[in-house]
């Protein structure tokens, strides 16, 4: 009531001023004072409802008021101070803590009464700045801590690559928000779905951006890759058995050259028995990433076995398998794919060093073998690629990849397929992208 009180008060006073401009012949000013006088009783009177908080919550930053063919008014900056955290229950946190806004009055012809114009701005702004403490913000702490944490739920923050393995993508700590940029810290985690407690240490270096010509800077350290090999070889994926039609003729022909000793030793009958091969990963593979370029190192044990026909398979021979695969990483919409090439491959014996020797003219037809039959298999599965954590409907274009020691940066800028409320308006419908999962 008190608030009502001061309102009719007030209005008297520039009924009054009203008065005195119109029998001083300046009608449009007096016009003009009338109509700001109740743009702002409807700001202020809390029974104008006109304003609801969806109109609100799209107000502009910069409006005009044009109430006669020259003078306008014009909010010309409005100020808001907020802080950004992260909580694990609620998600990202948006928060207003106060706010500022100028009115300016702009004519072609000053009068005598320039003052009235900035009695009237005091009430202007103090209107609107009521409008703006209980309507624009809350308007914007939902548009912020509701609709936005919505589609932030379509980051896939703890998900399943495949069968084998899933990945982490957790918030670690809160953004923090600097002047030119919003870092976040994601754990980039992969596990075993068998046994999600079994994970791999990280003792990899922290990435450093120092550069701000894209949109978005993604940095992977080593440990991002080492837990994914280590997860796939906890889940018993590096395992390979290769015969029949899938050993190449010409390296069947050499294995049982090579083996002819051991095979008529054990028992001629084996002569005619196919020869497969049988390669197990050892130990977790490493990744090493340098400013030249990524590399993958693989320990193997390799067993050579006879294949009688309705019998176990008798081994002729084992040896260990050491390889150096190059590593291409790319990036395509919001999947990150890795690209693996044979680069250096060495076999020796457990049994002697003499063996070793032996197997020295073994050394280029199993390197072309891992070439025409292994590498194709990790490539193809591979290049299906990880989702990266991005909401859905946003996707990296103009990708550049780059080698630093320990970890690597992939810069690009970001493609939204439809607008920010598009986007919100389909996750509340309940609908899916399906179109990043291909």
């Amino acid at each position: 009531m008190q608030k009502q009180c001061c309102l009719h008060c007030t209005t008297s006073v520039l009924i009054i001023v009203i008065i005195i401009l119109q029998r001083s012949l300046l009608l449009k000013e007096a016009l003009l004072l009338h109509k700001l006088w109740c743009l702002i009783f409807q700001l202020l009177l809390p029974t104008a409802t006109q304003y609801t908080s969806k109109a609100l919550s799209n107000w502009p930053l910069t409006m005009n008021l044009c109430l006669c063919p020259h003078p306008s008014v014009k909010i010309t900056e409005l100020n808001l101070t907020a802080d950004l955290s992260f909580q694990p229950t609620a998600g990202l946190l948006f928060e207003v803590h106060n706010s500022s806004i100028t009115v300016n009055f702009q004519r072609r012809i000053l009068y005598w009464f320039l003052r009235v114009y900035d009695f009237v701005a005091t009430f202007l702004t103090t209107g609107m700045r009521f409008i703006l403490n209980q309507q624009i913000c809350p308007s914007l702490n939902h548009a912020a801590l509701v609709l936005i944490n919505q589609l932030l739920e379509t980051i896939p923050v703890r998900a399943e690559v495949d069968k084998y393995v899933g990945i982490d993508y957790s918030l670690l700590s809160d953004p923090v928000v600097t002047g030119t940029s919003l870092d976040m810290d994601f754990r980039g985690m992969f596990y075993d779905l068998q046994n999600e407690k079994d994970t791999l240490v990280n003792y990899a270096v922290n990435p450093v951006v120092r550069e701000y010509d894209r949109m978005i800077y993604l940095a992977l350290s080593e440990y991002f890759f080492d837990s994914g090999l280590y997860s796939y070889f906890k889940g018993g994926v590096f395992r390979m058995h290769i015969s029949n039609d899938r050993m190449p003729k010409d390296l069947e022909m050499l294995l049982r050259t090579t083996y002819f000793g051991a095979i008529m030793m054990l028992n001629p009958a084996l002569m005619e028995a196919p020869i497969s091969l049988e390669l197990e990963v050892t130990s977790a593979p490493t990744s090493t990433i340098k400013t030249s370029g990524a590399s993958v190192a693989v320990h193997s044990g390799v067993r050579v076995l006879a294949l009688p026909p309705g019998k176990a398979p008798v081994q002729l021979s084992s040896m260990t398998m050491e390889s150096k695969f190059n590593a291409k990483v790319s990036m395509r919409g919001k999947r990150l794919s890795i690209h693996l090439d044979l680069r250096r491959f060495k076999i020796f014996s457990n049994q002697s060093a003499l063996e070793s020797l032996a197997l020295i003219p073994l050394q280029a037809p199993l390197k072309t073998m891992l070439q025409i039959t292994v590498v194709p298999l990790i490539n193809n599965y591979t290049k299906r690629g990880v989702r990266i954590p991005l909401p859905d409907g946003i996707d990296f274009i103009e990708e550049v990849v780059e080698y630093h020691n320990g970890y690597i940066i992939v810069g690009a800028n970001l493609h939204f397929r439809s607008g920010l409320k598009e986007l919100i308006e389909r996750k509340q419908a309940g609908e899916s992208d399906n179109a990043d999962e291909h």
